[in-house]
């Protein structure tokens, strides 16, 4: 194991709150940086629609050591059991950092990998799950194969047409801040309804308000 350093910017152990892992408990690992700024109106690096709603431009530099005892303190602290399980890795965006040393060290040390990605970057292999929510144009996604992919859709927007091929295809009403927009909500349980190979995903960590 080299002396390389991840910049991370929070781990915390909580339930998946949207997608088909949604209830799940898992580690967190919230990476720091992003190659794309989210922002309502359109612009270079910003497909316009939402603001992003998380932040991690702060952080600290760690080894792969010293991530995997952040991991193993965050989840003994609250689990009876301590044996590795699901951790997610997220961020910003986490295929900017996440590289063939830290998947294969993990997993060597038990743990199952899920990856939470906008898709504008190729992923390493070995992930035991991928989710891609995409955030640029369909033809600036590099990451086409997915177990699911979710796409956050507002009042009158349309099914995406993707190029992502997944195993799962989810969409997820977008939210004001912290509160639901019911008619947007109305309008994706419409297009599920009409778009039977979409299934609805609510961001269940926004309606508890818990992380």
């Amino acid at each position: 194991m080299t002396d390389k350093r991840y910049h991370v910017n929070e781990v915390f152990y909580s339930l998946q709150g949207e997608g088909m892992r949604a209830g799940t408990a898992n580690v967190f690992v919230r990476f720091a940086y992003c190659n794309l700024k989210c922002r309502v109106e359109p612009g270079p690096k910003s497909p316009g629609g939402f603001d992003c709603d998380t932040e991690f431009a702060s952080g600290r530099q760690v080894t792969l050591a010293e991530l995997e005892e952040w991991m193993d303190g965050e989840a003994s602290a609250t689990q009876a059991e301590t044996e590795p399980g699901w951790v997610i890795l997220t961020g910003g965006e986490p295929g900017l950092q996440v590289d063939e040393e830290l998947v294969n060290h993990l997993h060597e040390k038990g743990w199952k990998l899920a990856i939470e990605t906008n898709g504008s970057v190729e992923l390493v292999g070995g992930l035991d799950w991928i989710t891609v929510s995409p955030k640029v144009a369909e033809h600036a996604i590099r990451q086409t194969t997915a177990h699911e992919v979710k796409y956050v859709r507002g009042y009158g927007q349309a099914v995406p047409e993707t190029v992502v091929v997944a195993e799962h295809y989810l969409l997820s009403p977008a939210f004001n801040g912290m509160e639901m927009d019911r008619r947007t909500l109305e309008w994706c349980i419409r297009l599920v309804k009409e778009n039977p190979q979409w299934r609805l995903s609510l961001q269940q960590h926004k309606a508890m308000q818990v992380r």
